[in-house]
């Protein structure tokens, strides 16, 4: 199950200013997959904030997790054949 946290709990688990938060958004994490901006708010993946943490120089190691999330994605499951 994914968590999803806010703004300032992602800089405490970072320890890092909004600044430079606002530059890892722009330059390394992707929409839809480490945040999300339903409306107003953003909210970021904590897994994934977290995994690229670990793995930030290894962009390989950091794809297998995306990939792992978005295999768990709802829109990802296969069809059910309906019951005739």
């Amino acid at each position: 199950m994914t968590t999803f946290i806010s703004k300032q709990d992602v800089c405490e688990l970072l320890q890092v200013s909004e600044r430079t938060l606002a530059r890892y958004r722009a330059e390394y994490w992707y929409r839809g997959i480490h945040y999300v901006q339903p409306v107003q708010k953003t909210r970021y993946n904590k897994e994934l904030i977290e995994d690229w943490m670990v793995n930030r120089h290894d962009y390989s190691a950091h794809l297998r997790a995306i990939e792992a999330y978005q295999a768990t994605l709802p829109s990802n499951q296969p069809k059910r054949k309906r019951a005739s």
